[in-house]
């Protein structure tokens, strides 16, 4: 009998969280970035092998919300860890305690708790209570706790998390050190089921949003330093069958000096984001690619329920079905 399942992948911000959706795929589907909050999207992707399907959501890191941007973000969040058939519960390894680690895993009420006791172990890497109250309105998946980063640790962290309990797993996403124990250990964890998808799929979601995340990724990547939050993007255009392919992207930003930013000097910024971004999505389509693209001025979109529905995050004002 065949395996099929939604696995969330949660935890706090720059966890590391996409680069193990894409290590999980086998396709760079989530973008990646050194920068916080990177994610704002549930990013759908689909690993099938042998007899089991993994639905794969990345989501945005788990925050207190700003303003409505990131409350839509924690929806998106508290949304798929409702969905989830099993939870990949990922941290920082670089960050943790190892001893504050293991008495949050001892003071847990039991294998498929998320929370820990209020005001206890300050240092300890537990999920946000909204997310423990999420998951307490509806049939609670099992949670695995998976330290990320592995690669980054001196050789005396790495031994004294290594004697955690198995239940822990110890991973790098970047290298792939773990990740075949970890995809055994999701896999006796999934339910039994025909596959969700078509077996020769590797996600749910359209070309046209993973080629408006290239772009957005892109910007992050020469832009960071100066706007990173405050860039969007939308594909306005996709003509399938052109040749090369033409896509019309828009970036937008809050403040005219950040459209300045964008465009640079004679334009050449721009014009140097929009080939680097361009080589990205022809990898990704697999064809030559026309990239046209715009930048436009949406004053404080991440403040506006108008403008964050308009840009693909979800109505912020929207909560996840209980």
């Amino acid at each position: 009998m065949s395996r099929a399942g939604i696995v969330t992948v949660a935890g706090k911000p720059n966890a590391g969280k996409s680069t193990l959706l894409n290590r999980l795929v086998g396709e760079k589907l989530a973008i990646t970035s050194p920068k916080a909050q990177s994610t704002r999207h549930r990013v759908v992707g689909l690993r099938t092998e042998h007899d089991t399907q993994m639905v794969v959501l990345d989501t945005p890191g788990l925050l207190d919300p700003r303003d409505l941007l990131h409350q839509a973000m924690r929806g998106a969040s508290l949304g798929a860890l409702r969905d989830a058939d099993v939870i990949v519960y990922v941290v920082d390894a670089t960050s943790v305690n190892p001893h504050a680690l293991e008495r949050w895993l001892d003071a847990v009420a039991g294998p498929d708790a998320v929370d820990a006791p209020t005001g206890s172990l300050p240092d300890a890497p537990w999920p946000s209570l909204d997310v423990a109250a999420s998951l307490e309105r509806s049939p609670r998946a099992p949670v695995l706790v998976v330290l990320n980063k592995a690669d980054a640790l001196a050789d005396a962290l790495r031994e004294q998390l290594a004697r955690l309990p198995a239940s822990v797993l110890l991973i790098s996403a970047l290298t792939g050190d773990g990740i075949d124990e970890l995809v055994s250990q999701i896999t006796e964890r999934l339910p039994e089921s025909p596959y969700l998808y078509p077996a020769d799929e590797v996600s749910t979601q359209p070309m046209r949003f993973f080629c408006a995340e290239f772009v957005r990724e892109t910007a992050m990547e020469q832009l960071g330093d100066e706007l990173p939050h405050a860039l969007a993007c939308a594909i306005d255009e996709y003509r399938e069958g052109s040749k090369p392919l033409y896509i019309r992207a828009v970036l937008y930003v809050e403040r005219d000096s950040q459209k300045a930013i964008v465009i640079g000097a004679g334009g050449q910024q721009i014009k140097k984001l929009g080939r680097a971004a361009r080589e990205k999505i022809e990898r990704f389509v697999g064809e030559p690619v026309y990239l046209d693209l715009w930048v436009k001025v949406l004053p404080n979109w991440r403040k506006k329920r108008g403008a964050v529905s308009r840009l693909g995050y979800g109505d912020p004002a929207a909560r996840p079905p209980a």
